[in-house]
Formats: structure tokens, C-alpha cells, sequence
């Protein structure tokens, strides 16, 4: 395919028969011409609160958001209108939202600031079946579905365990306490919180995740249940050199490409590229070794200052890094050389969630306003000038509201541990205990975090 830009030309070879199709229309999608026309084609308004998360299913045909307004919603992308609206059960703010792989976009798994993780089944009819999974007595910030898998996902907490769920079983599986890195010992009892977490699409073994400190650690499953580790120990660690051993620091979100690059946002910094040579292996964590670390490509300019930012690749073979800002705008850097190339105009105050449509030049953000934005190349909203006052819902949209059934959220041992695990230590099983006061815990992670966060419980 030619450079960049020039469209002509790949015309060309694709009516010589010299481009096959699939590979000429890669080369459009990742065409900078696309990416420079991408606009504000719809507004999608229906929730009545912050927009946390959207995602697109496999085809692309639906969005689901999920929002402040314990809400979830089904997009028809085609239509841009509203095709299902449910409650998610959820007592405060749904933070991340998730379809089942091979569900048949039926199987929706949520996480919340209440500390639920909660599954959502679509019925024929549209009828919409609730289930409370756990919960786990932190905010959940995060989930992450095995791709291929209808049944099995992780999820992270801030209080530093990660948890693998798998819908065919009665309760999800407490993998381990994240260890802070003291002295570079992870046995040291110490524990750091977690917002984020991602699968490596070429391994669906291996995730990575990260939180409260400079480092973002890779773990294999298969590893954790041999060594059965209440801490679990990382196959490797990624962090720049300039933030080795600094305090403070921040990781908000991870995502992996499709060939295993690792991105990582970070707080009051920039968003860093990991490859496997800028690897930090757990017992070598030495200034002398980190010196002849390669530099990892960064992503600079944005402003991720206040609610946690995620961050993504854009583009058919991840041409393009793409995050939100604290500025109100979504941000796009070439990913070879880390040049910013399009700053767009999304929400009045911060943009948090940016997601790419599977198939098509397409992409969705969503942040502080009440709306969701589609962008997508043509005739748009100017960017910069396109209204953004506070969204309110039009009563005459139409939607079909879903029934909430909750009542498998009766009074129980459905949050209990299993009397059969014997495997279990005494800790692990007072992870269920909604009873035990843990105001001192919470109030140390808040200040961690240096804002104010959400319960993590509703009494």
C-alpha cells in the first residue's frame, strides 16, 4: 500500500487487483486522511447521569454504555437510537460494563462502586435477568472478559485482590493480593490497590495489571495456581525509568494490542508503549539494571488529573493511541513515532472512555456529560465549536425499558464462601464479610488516591 494519504493510489491497486480487499480496507481504516475527517455524527442521549464506560460488540451492531445512574443501556449503531435500557442492580455507580464473548450479545457482566459484580442475561422479549455475583467490600474498577470464553472474566479491587469468574460456577475465585513492591520483596504483606486490569488477546492465561504505584505487573494464571501464593508473584514488570522507586504515581488504564504491546496511562504523566525488551522481572529490580533498559515511546500532552482515564489503540492493526482528557477532549498520537495528530472536542469537562468500532472507522466517548459521542469520518459537528451544554433526556425517545429481576438477590450464602473449600485460608474467606467495618482500610486508600471516591458500601 502506498504512504499514508494517498487514497488514489490504493484505488488504483485495488481496481488493478493488486491490493486484496480485506488488506485495501485496512489501509483506508488506518489511512491519517480518516482519522483527520473523524467528527461528532450523533449525540445518544438517554442516560440521566455521568457515562462511565461503552463498548462495542464482536459485529459492531450494538454499543453498551453503563453509567452513574445504575443504568445499562443497548445502542443500535445503525440506527443511533436506543434498542434496551435496564437497571443493573447495581447501588451506585456502574464503572465498567462488558459483553460475554460467543453470548450472542445476551450475557453482560458489570462492576460497580458498591463493590458488586453483577451479570446480566437478556431474555427473549427483552426481559433482562439480574444476578450479584459477589461482593468483593471495595469499589471494582475494572473487568476484563477472556476473549472466547461466554464464561470467564477477572476483575481487580481496590483493595488489591484480583478474582477470576467463571458464570458456570457458584463463586469466583480470589487469585491473589496484589504486593506492594517494598524492597522489592512481594512476600512482604504489604498490598497496593487496583483500577486496572487487561487480558493479552494472544494468550488468554496472561493479564496485566495496575494501580496504585509506577509499576505494571504481568501475571499467568497457570503460574498462580501452582504456586497457590496468597501474593501473587509477576512474570515480569514494565515501568519507565524515570519513575523507578518514585512515589506517588498513578496507573489508570492498560490496554493491550493485538500483536501484545502494553499501553499504560499515567496520572499526572504521560501514557507509556511497553514491549517485552522494557521488561523489569520481579527479583531484578536494581538502578544498574533499569539504566540499560530501553526507553519506552510515550504519548504526551493530554491531562489525566482527576476520574480514572482509560486508554486504547485505534486503528485496524493499531495504528493510532487514543485517550480522553481532563480538558473535555478526546486524543490521538500516531502510534510509530508518538505525534499527537488530532485533538477532538467531546464533553465539558473530561472525556474518560474511548472505544473503536471492530469493523469500522468509528469511535465512542463517553465522560463527564450525560451523552455519548459518535465520531465518525464526513459531515460533522464542527469539533470545536459543537454545542456542549449539560445534556437532559428527551422523554420522547423511544426505548424498551427492561424488567428488573431481583430476585436473585434475596437474603443468603450467595455472597458466602463455599463450606467445601477447604482450600481457602481464613482471609480469603473474610473477603464475603459485608458485616466487618473496613472505614480505616477505605479512608487510607482515599488519600492514596488523592480524591474523593464512592462508598464502597450502601448500607
Amino acid at each position: 500500500m502506498p504512504a499514508e494519504g494517498t487514497r488514489v493510489a490504493g484505488l488504483r491497486a485495488r481496481e488493478d487487483g493488486r491490493l486484496p480487499p480485506r488488506r485495501f480496507a485496512a489501509a483506508v481504516m488506518a489511512s491519517e486522511d480518516f482519522v483527520h475527517s473523524l467528527g461528532i455524527q450523533r449525540r445518544l442521549r438517554k442516560h440521566k447521569r455521568t457515562v462511565n464506560t461503552v463498548s462495542f460488540n464482536s459485529s459492531g451492531s450494538l454499543l453498551l454504555s453503563a453509567s452513574n445512574d445504575e443504568t445499562a443501556m443497548l445502542w443500535s449503531t445503525e440506527e443511533a437510537a436506543p434498542a434496551l435500557m435496564f437497571h443493573t442492580g447495581h447501588r451506585s455507580d456502574v464503572l465498567h460494563a462488558q459483553f460475554m464473548p460467543l453470548s450472542h450479545d445476551r450475557s453482560i457482566v458489570t462492576c460497580g462502586a458498591d463493590a458488586e459484580v453483577r451479570h446480566s442475561h437478556v431474555q427473549q422479549g427483552g426481559s433482562v435477568l439480574t444476578d450479584k455475583l459477589a461482593n468483593l467490600r471495595c469499589m471494582v474498577h475494572q473487568l476484563a472478559v477472556e476473549p472466547g470464553s461466554p464464561h470467564k472474566f477477572f476483575s481487580c479491587v481496590v483493595d488489591g485482590s484480583v478474582w477470576h469468574f467463571d458464570l458456570r460456577e457458584k463463586h469466583p475465585r480470589k487469585l491473589f493480593r496484589c504486593g506492594a513492591v517494598r524492597r522489592f520483596d512481594y512476600l512482604s504483606g504489604d498490598t497496593m490497590y487496583l483500577c486496572a486490569i487487561a487480558v493479552d488477546p494472544r494468550n488468554h492465561s496472561c493479564f496485566a495489571v495496575a494501580g496504585g504505584d509506577e509499576y505494571v505487573r504481568l501475571y499467568d494464571a497457570r503460574k498462580i495456581e501452582m504456586e497457590r501464593s496468597k501474593f501473587g508473584l509477576p512474570v515480569e514488570q514494565f515501568c519507565p525509568q524515570h519513575l523507578v522507586s518514585e512515589k506517588g504515581d498513578v496507573i489508570t488504564g492498560l490496554a493491550y494490542s493485538q500483536t501484545g504491546e502494553l499501553l499504560a496511562s499515567y496520572r499526572n504523566d504521560s501514557i507509556y508503549l511497553f514491549e517485552r525488551e522494557h521488561g523489569l522481572y520481579f527479583n531484578d529490580f536494581d538502578e544498574f539494571h533499569s539504566e540499560k533498559l530501553p526507553v519506552p515511546r510515550s504519548f504526551k500532552g493530554h491531562l489525566n488529573m482527576q476520574v480514572l482515564k482509560g486508554v486504547s489503540f485505534l486503528g485496524p492493526n493499531c495504528e493510532y493511541v487514543s485517550s480522553g482528557s481532563d480538558c473535555g477532549h478526546v486524543f490521538i498520537w500516531r502510534k510509530k513515532d508518538g505525534e499527537l495528530i488530532r485533538m477532538l472536542k467531546g464533553d465539558t469537562q473530561s472525556v474518560n472512555c474511548v472505544e473503536q468500532h471492530p469493523h469500522e472507522i468509528v469511535i465512542a466517548s463517553c465522560g463527564t456529560n450525560t451523552d455519548i459521542k459518535i465520531w465518525a469520518p464526513g459531515d460533522s459537528e464542527n469539533p470545536s465549536t459543537a454545542p456542549l451544554d449539560e445534556d437532559s433526556v428527551d422523554e420522547g425517545d423511544y426505548m424498551l425499558s427492561a424488567r428488573y429481576d431481583s430476585s436473585s438477590d434475596e437474603d443468603g450464602d450467595e455472597d458466602g464462601d463455599d463450606d467445601d473449600d477447604d482450600e481457602e485460608d481464613d482471609d480469603d474467606n473474610d473477603d464475603y464479610d459485608e458485616d466487618e467495618d473496613d472505614d480505616e482500610i477505605w479512608t487510607d486508600i482515599e488519600l492514596q488516591m488523592g480524591r474523593n471516591l464512592p462508598l464502597p458500601f450502601v448500607n
